[in-house]
């Protein structure tokens, strides 16, 4: 058995409070959810027992904030299993958030995924939009299937666009075309797709 060793209220939601055991942050409960099973400081008490107490009282008031924050903008799970996590939620009361945003249609990691690329194509290239779905918690077998469809060929035109903004204004000397190849490289692009892109303006003089 654990000791639960404080009780503070919560800075962004008074009706809130975070539960310390043995001295350690372990989650957060609504007052009520606190006083309806008389909680307090100095009592002993399992972390599965709280973990119990949350997802029966608690579950539908995180579902509730879960679809509040992706109203504002598609989430993938990892996405929202942090966002509750943040709010001192459980796995056990993320995971049952999670399933239930699964069968309403409101989570969808492959669609995000797709989605994402169709928006990102023109503006990054493949191994920045890779890596930054990766920080998105998404699996590679959905990346992989949601990059599919980015060939060389598309890659270059993209660059390309991205490019002629870059060089409005500039001279195209040695300098000035190396700083664009690696500015689109900055950008993800591979060096051979970034060097084609450049190729419109100049040879590049490698060292």
């Amino acid at each position: 058995m654990n000791e639960i060793t404080a009780i503070t209220p919560q800075v962004k939601d008074k009706r809130r409070c975070n539960i310390y055991i043995d001295g350690r942050f372990y989650c957060g409960l609504t007052l009520e959810t606190t006083v309806k099973n008389r909680l307090k400081v100095g009592q002993t008490v399992s972390p599965e027992t709280l973990s119990q107490i949350q997802l029966e009282s608690e579950k539908n008031t995180a579902l509730d904030k879960a679809m509040t924050h992706l109203s504002a903008a598609r989430k993938t799970e990892k996405q929202i299993r942090d966002f509750l996590s943040k709010k001192g939620y459980l796995e056990a009361v993320a995971d049952y958030v999670v399933d239930k945003l699964n069968d309403y249609g409101f989570l969808n990691d492959k669609e995000y995924a797709e989605s994402y690329v169709e928006f990102a194509a023109k503006k990054k290239g493949v191994r920045l939009i890779r890596a930054q779905l990766r920080g998105k918690g998404l699996s590679e077998e959905d990346v992989d299937a949601a990059l599919s469809g980015m060939d060389e060929e598309n890659q270059i035109a993209a660059a390309k666009e991205i490019l002629q903004k870059y060089m409005r204004g500039k001279e195209t000397d040695k300098t000035t075309l190396q700083k664009a190849t690696k500015y689109l490289m900055g950008k993800g692009f591979e060096y051979e797709v970034a060097k084609e892109a450049v190729a419109t303006y100049g040879e590049i003089e490698e060292d």
